[in-house]
This record gives structure tokens, sequence and C-alpha cells, in this order.
């Protein structure tokens, strides 16, 4: 697990998720360490990892919502070679591993819907192979399930989605996560 990327989280807990341009200027404006892409395509990938990385902060990719990526390794060398990112996130464990292989920061995706999800999330994490973060989503869980899921976790965990209020990232930080991405603006300034 790379420190480096574990201490810009702890440094700044409030990760800027960013689904549109007009995200993207107010991310900018804000303090946030690292922003997550997760908009955009093939071709307008460069410029904005270009933009987030010449204003200091990492830029990690959402592998899954960005259109014209596949989901095989290939995708991962284009990420960090032409787009040069800092990272991903995924939901697809061989995208974790590859990612890992070729040096990227990697932060593995979950969403929490049932027992066996929240089992399949303790299973994964104790893989050979393994992420520098999982993300859990939604990230309003309940205090226990998120104190749950990071006393049996071997890596950092965050909390993201439908995180809209002050008291979210509260709960979530205060039970356990070490960071939580939201797309509301106004919690970005936290």
């Amino acid at each position: 697990m790379d420190r480096h990327f574990i201490q810009v989280l702890e440094d700044n807990p409030i990760v800027a998720a960013i689904k549109d341009e007009a995200g993207l200027e107010a991310a900018l404006r804000t303090e946030v360490g690292i922003i997550f892409i997760l908009h955009g395509n093939i071709c307008s990938l460069p410029k904005l990892v270009e933009r987030i990385k010449l204003s200091g902060r990492m830029a990690i990719v959402h592998v899954d919502l960005i259109d014209g990526l596949s989901n095989d390794d290939s995708v991962l060398d284009y990420i960090k070679n032409v787009a040069h990112a800092d990272g991903i996130i995924t939901t697809k464990l061989n995208l974790i591993q590859y990612g890992k292989k070729i040096g990227l920061y990697t932060i593995h995706r979950y969403f929490v819907l049932d027992s066996m999800a929240l089992q399949n999330i303790i299973k994964q994490s104790h893989a050979r192979v393994q992420p520098d973060a999982i993300e859990i989503l939604p990230g309003v869980l309940q205090p226990k399930i998120i104190r749950y899921i990071t006393k049996h976790s071997t890596v950092p965990v965050m909390c993201g989605g439908l995180v809209t209020v002050k008291e979210d990232v509260i709960n979530s930080l205060r039970n356990g996560a070490i960071a939580v991405s939201t797309t509301r603006q106004d919690i970005w300034k936290m």
C-alpha cells in the first residue's frame, strides 16, 4: 500500500467527485487533494487529468463511467501512459489487479446491498492483490455497517454515494472511514 496516497486522504478526507465541467471548475476552486473523474470519454480524459494535475491534485479515473473505455487491461495502460492519471476506481477485480501491477493507485468500489455483499467485501479485502482503498456505497450506511467494514477490512475504507450533508461526512469518518467522496460542491469546502 502506498503511504503517500493514504496521507493525502488523511490530510483532506473530502474527495471531490466530478460529473461535469462545472463540477471540475468548482473542485479546482477548493482545497481538496483528490478529484474523482466520473464523466467524460476516451478523447476528453487526458485534458481532464491534465487540468487536475496542473492544480496539484491527484486525478483518479472511474474506469466504469468513462465512455469508450473497455474492461480489459489495455485501458489501464491508456489511463496511465496517455492520460497520466494517478489511479483508478472500479468494481472490477481484474482491473484492480492490473492497476496495482502497473503502479496506479486503486480503489475497489462496492455497493452494500445486503449481507452477501457485505461478506464479499470482507473476503475480497483479504485477497492476495489488495487495492489501496475500498469505497463503499451508499456512503450514508448505518454507523454499525461502516464500523463493521472498517474493522474487518485490511485496507482503508472510503464512503461515497448519497452523501449530501455535513452530518453524513462526520458519521462516516467517526465510524472509521478514512475519507468520503461526494459530488456535492458545498461539502467539498468543509
